[in-house]
């Protein structure tokens, strides 16, 4: 068998954002009240990296208690999505990372095509090699965007309708009024297609504070590891000695909150600028909206998906709902 060899389409270089539009952007969150860094900033290759191993902490139950769904429930949930997918169709997968959670998918749906979505290009680029290896016939595209602002790919991509995979808690990175506008554009993605899309659901404080704030420190160095992409993007002096990782449910938003936390008192320069900050004073990194069922499948219907379905754990910490029409 001849084995293909995977497709690379870079956005960030042809798009909106350049480097100047990166370093106003952390300049401004970093000037704000609170300060703020936008939690793409996290995914450098190191970073990317981070967060996989994080999927694989005892404290991080999102990833097995998705994929327990989808090898309990996977008849239905292919059904499902067979009905409303031409044979042949694109997999668009958003976030991809490394590409297990869609891969696991494959044999089971059987797509026509693979399109990875990452904004960490240079770790797509691997992942996407080294998933290529695994399925030597699938046609592969990684597309290198940062889909936070606009979720629009080239022209061409996706061909008909598609299947738009967005799996992981990752639309809980959105405040609700930006995660109706993110699922509006999957809806227009899809050509008529359908999603496929995992929430995280509220559960117990404790429950969601460890995982996001795990024993090993994982969570702490994927944290803190953001600074030195700051760093590296803004030409900042940030030390991250100087940082403590912060994890906490805010009930009133009904989200977790991540920060990073001065240690001291300090100043951090850029070539246009600098910050002081106060011992104990925090920068917000990452909020992760949980969700009720109903509620989500209310957002879903919102965005233009009339037929919803889900899929949830006994203990409903976690639900996988398809979408269609």
């Amino acid at each position: 068998m001849t084995s293909l060899s995977p497709r690379f389409l870079s956005l960030a270089a042809a798009g909106p954002e350049t480097p100047a539009d990166c370093a106003a952007e952390l300049a401004a969150g970093l000037q704000a009240q609170p300060a703020q860094v936008a939690p793409k900033y996290f995914y450098d290759a190191l970073g990317s990296a981070l967060f996989t191993a994080i999927t694989e902490l005892p404290e991080y139950y999102p990833t097995r208690t998705e994929a327990a769904i989808l090898q309990a429930h996977g008849g239905e949930i292919a059904a499902a999505l067979q009905a409303a997918l031409p044979v042949g169709f694109d997999f668009v997968d958003l976030g991809a990372g490394d590409g297990a959670k869609a891969a696991a998918l494959f044999e089971r749906l059987a797509p026509g095509r693979y399109i990875a979505v990452d904004i960490s290009e240079g770790y797509l680029r691997q992942a996407l090699q080294a998933l290529q290896r695994r399925f030597p016939a699938l046609p592969m595209v990684g597309v290198g965007l940062d889909f936070a602002a606009r979720l629009a790919l080239p022209e061409g991509l996706p061909a008909g309708p598609a299947l738009v995979f967005y799996p992981g808690s990752s639309i809980g990175n959105f405040a609700p009024p930006e995660a109706l506008r993110l699922l509006r554009q999957a809806r227009a993605l899809a050509g008529g297609g359908a999603l496929l899309i995992g929430a995280d659901l509220v559960k117990p404080v404790a429950v969601l504070e460890a995982a996001y704030d795990d024993a090993l420190g994982v969570t702490a160095a994927f944290n803190r590891n953001l600074l030195s992409h700051v760093n590296r993007r803004l030409g900042s002096d940030f030390a991250l000695a100087d940082w403590s990782h912060v994890a906490l449910f805010n009930a009133a938003e009904s989200r977790i909150e991540m920060h990073l936390q001065a240690r001291r008192a300090l100043t951090v320069r850029w070539p246009a600028g600098e910050r002081r900050f106060k011992a104990g004073e925090r920068i917000h990194t990452e909020s992760s909206y949980k969700w009720t069922p109903p509620a989500f499948e209310a957002l879903l219907r919102e965005a233009g998906w009339p037929e919803v379905r889900r899929w949830c754990d006994p203990r409903e910490w976690f639900g996988v709902f398809v979408a269609t029409g």
